[in-house]
């Protein structure tokens, strides 16, 4: 399991860089993209994204990052009115390993929980992510 703290190995880090750098391993560009548009209206909000979210939560030990973010698409598509936020984290699960069939599935599992409109602007989301990053990353398994 990846543990993103690394006191373990004697590196004491705050919770920014923490934050900084698990940003980075999970959502990559898209993260970073996320930060970088508040920079001229709200740079503090930035910090408390890397802090708080990422620093503390994402850095926790107890499930790996691949679980973790299958729970962030499953709420955020749940949710209904998170589309830019489920489409960084739909990115962010194909950057953990996640493959685009695995995806499909959480988005179908949101039908019974969530609703249809739910699961269906999740998979539309999905469409959008995979078509951008089409020929990055492998399909996965059929």
């Amino acid at each position: 399991m990846t543990h993103l703290n690394n006191i373990a190995s004697g590196v004491e880090e705050s919770r920014l860089e923490r934050g900084q750098r698990a940003l980075a391993e999970i959502d990559g560009e898209a993260g970073h993209k996320v930060v970088a548009a508040l920079a001229d209206i709200a740079p503090d909000f930035a910090t408390y994204l890397f802090e708080f979210p990422f620093g503390d939560i994402y850095s926790r030990p107890g499930l790996d990052l691949r679980s973790r973010e299958i729970a962030t698409i499953a709420a955020l598509a749940a949710m209904g009115n998170a589309a830019p936020q489920l489409k960084v984290h739909i990115e962010a699960g194909l950057n953990v390993g996640l493959t685009r069939d695995e995806i499909v599935e959480i988005l179908i599992q949101m039908a019974v929980y969530a609703g249809f409109p739910a699961a269906l602007n999740g998979l539309f989301a999905a469409k959008e992510v995979f078509a951008a990053t089409e020929g990055q990353r492998p399909q996965g398994p059929s």
